[in-house]
Parts: C-alpha cells; sequence; structure tokens
C-alpha cells in the first residue's frame, strides 16, 4: 500500500520521535507499505521549521537525511486537478495532485482541509486511524 506522507505528519515525527505520528510513519514505510513524500511537502516543512521552530532545524535536517533514506520522494505535477476543489486550502492541494499522481493509496495527514474533505480516493487517514485500521 502506498501512502503519500503529508507535511504536518513529517513535521510532527521529527519534532516528536515518540508520538503517533512517528508511529505512523514508521508504519508506512514497513513492508508490505511503501512511503512517499513530495517535492512540495519538504519545501514547505523546511519553511514552516525555519520560521516556527528555527531552534529545531538541525535536529530535523537530520531527521530528514534519516528519512531520505527509507521513502520514496515523488514530483509534484504543476497541472491542478478538478477534484483540487474539495480541498479548502489551496496550499494543500498540490500535496493532493502529489498523491494522485503517483497513484497512492492514502493519504497520511492530520490536516482538517483534507479530513474533513470529500475525497476518497487516496484514502484520507490521521496517523491514529492509520496505526488502528490498517
Amino acid at each position: 500500500m502506498i501512502c503519500l506522507i503529508d507535511t504536518n505528519i513529517l513535521i510532527s515525527a521529527g519534532l516528536f520521535p515518540g508520538g503517533v505520528a512517528s508511529a505512523a510513519l514508521e508504519k508506512a514505510f514497513s513492508p508490505p507499505h511503501a512511503a512517499i513524500v513530495c517535492d512540495y511537502s519538504l519545501d514547505e516543512m523546511n519553511r514552516v521549521i525555519h520560521a516556527k521552530f528555527p531552534e529545531k532545524v538541525a535536529r530535523m535536517e537530520l531527521f530528514l537525511y534519516r528519512l531520505m533514506f527509507t521513502v520514496q520522494l515523488v514530483e509534484t505535477p504543476i497541472d491542478a486537478l478538478d477534484i483540487e476543489g474539495e480541498v479548502r486550502d489551496v496550499n494543500d492541494r498540490p500535496i493532493l495532485r502529489a498523491a494522485i499522481n503517483a497513484k497512492a493509496d492514502i493519504l497520511l495527514t492530520g490536516d482538517k482541509d483534507f479530513t474533513e474533505s470529500s475525497i476518497t480516493d487516496p484514502k484520507i487517514m490521521k496517523p491514529a486511524d492509520f496505526l488502528r485500521e490498517i
């Protein structure tokens, strides 16, 4: 099962290694699953960490370095898809686009703009639900 990991999961897993997001991320890159991350999320994560957690930059860079050995990096397509309108926040739409383009089965996120949408393919899952149901 291919799982695209959203930016907020990456940030939470990096900042709180013993937390639910970290456990879900670990499960996502363990067989039979395959974790993917889009380049847009990495850029977004970098911006957020520098703006909100500047004291954690070195820690997050190490987290990302290690992560890149276990996940596949996918490109975020430029062209918008009609279904993107289901996601309220226009800044989240490229992540959905990357998940669809990569044929992800699951978009792992804690973002309400995804979890409260009517999108069913890929399946939108919160970390706790992914740990419990998959």
